[in-house]
C-alpha cells in the first residue's frame, strides 16, 4: 500500500472492519446512521458470516446480521460491499433467501407467516446508474398513491461515486462514514473534522495498513491490485468507446459531405435541364407555336408553359 490507510472497500479490509465480532460496535454505529429515524440497533450477531459471490465480479464481502432493535424487535440485514453486476436481481435474490429460510419445517399453519423484517444494504463504489443520489432508500409502495405497502422489507443502495461532499461539507455522522469509506484509502492522516470521535478513531486505527499482519497485507495487496487492474480495464474500455464514437462521428460527417456533393451534382444537372427546357420553350413561344407543341418539344407541362 502507498498510503497509511487501506481502501475499506477491498474485500479483506471491508471484512476486517465490519465482520469481526470485536468491531461490531463500528457496524452498529454505521447501521444506526443508515437507519436513522427508523430503527435503532442495540446489538447484533453474525449469522452466516460470509456468503461468497459466484465470481470476482460479484465480490465476496457479503454477510448476514441478526440485529436487535431498542424495542426488542429482531431485524435481518444483509450487508454487501458490492459491484453493480445484475445488482437489482441479486438484491431480490438475497432478500428472498433470507425470507424463505425463516419458514419452519413443519406446522406452517401455526407460524402464520410471522416474518422477521428484512433489509438489504449495499455499499457500491461503482455507479448503479439509477439517478444521481448517493443514498437510495427503496421500499414496497403503492405505485399510484405512493403509500407504503409493507414496512418490513427494504433496500438501501449507497453509491459512493455520487457522494461528492468535501471534508468541510460533512454535516452528519453518515456523511463522515461515507467520506471515510470513499477516501480512506487515499489518506495519509485522519481529517481534523473526524478526530476526537471514538467511533472514527477506532475505524481509522483498524484501517491502518501497518496494523495488519504480514499475511493480511499480502492478501490485501493482491486484492487491491486486482481492483486497480479492473478499474484500468474499464477506463480503457471507456476511452476505446469514446474514441470509436468520435471516429464514427468524423467518418459520418465525411460520408455526409461526399453524399451531399453527389446529390448536389445530380440536382444541378436536373436544374440545368429544366433551365434549358424553359429557354427552348420561350424561343418556341416567340415563334407562336401552341402550348401543346411546346410541351411535346420540351417536356414541360402546359401549365408551366402558360406561366412563362
Amino acid at each position: 500500500s502507498n498510503t497509511k490507510y487501506v481502501d475499506p472497500l477491498v474485500d479483506l479490509s471491508f471484512k476486517r472492519i465490519f465482520s469481526v465480532d470485536k468491531n461490531r460496535d463500528l457496524l452498529i454505529a454505521f447501521l444506526n446512521e443508515v437507519f436513522k429515524g427508523r430503527k435503532r440497533i442495540v446489538d447484533l450477531v453474525y449469522n452466516k458470516n460470509e456468503h461468497h459471490g459466484n465470481n470476482n465480479k460479484e465480490g465476496s464481502a457479503i454477510f448476514d446480521l441478526l440485529c436487535t432493535g431498542d424495542q426488542g424487535e429482531k431485524i435481518l440485514i444483509e450487508v454487501q460491499n458490492g459491484r453493480p453486476v445484475n445488482f437489482k436481481m441479486r438484491a431480490i435474490f438475497y432478500t428472498s433467501r433470507l425470507i424463505s429460510e425463516q419458514a419452519p419445517k413443519g406446522e406452517m399453519d401455526k407460524w402464520k407467516y410471522d416474518i422477521t423484517e428484512v433489509y438489504f444494504l449495499a455499499i457500491l463504489d461503482e455507479k448503479l446508474k439509477v439517478g444521481e443520489e448517493y443514498f437510495q432508500d427503496i421500499c414496497l409502495c403503492n405505485r399510484k398513491t405512493r403509500e407504503i405497502f409493507y414496512e418490513g422489507l427494504g433496500y438501501t443502495f449507497i453509491e459512493l461515486s455520487n457522494f461528492v461532499k468535501s471534508v468541510d461539507e460533512l454535516e452528519s455522522d453518515l456523511d463522515r462514514w461515507l467520506y471515510s469509506l470513499k477516501y480512506l484509502g487515499e489518506m495519509d492522516d485522519m481529517p481534523l473534522q473526524l478526530q476526537n470521535n471514538a467511533v472514527f478513531e477506532k475505524l481509522y486505527n483498524i484501517a491502518e495498513y501497518s496494523n495488519m499482519t504480514p499475511e493480511e497485507q499480502e492478501i490485501y495487496d493482491r486484492e487491491l491490485k486486482r481492483k486497480w487492474d479492473n478499474e484500468a480495464v474499464k477506463e480503457q474500455q471507456r476511452l476505446d468507446f469514446e474514441e470509436g464514437l468520435k471516429r464514427s462521428r468524423v467518418e459520418g460527417e465525411e460520408l455526409g459531405k461526399e453524399i451531399g456533393v453527389e446529390i448536389g451534382k445530380e440536382i444541378g444537372v436536373e436544374i440545368g435541364k429544366v433551365e434549358k427546357a424553359i429557354e427552348i420553350a420561350l424561343s418556341l413561344k416567340k415563334m407562336r407555336l401552341s402550348n401543346e407543341q411546346i410541351s411535346e418539344a420540351t417536356g414541360l407541362s402546359a401549365e408551366e408553359i402558360a406561366n412563362l
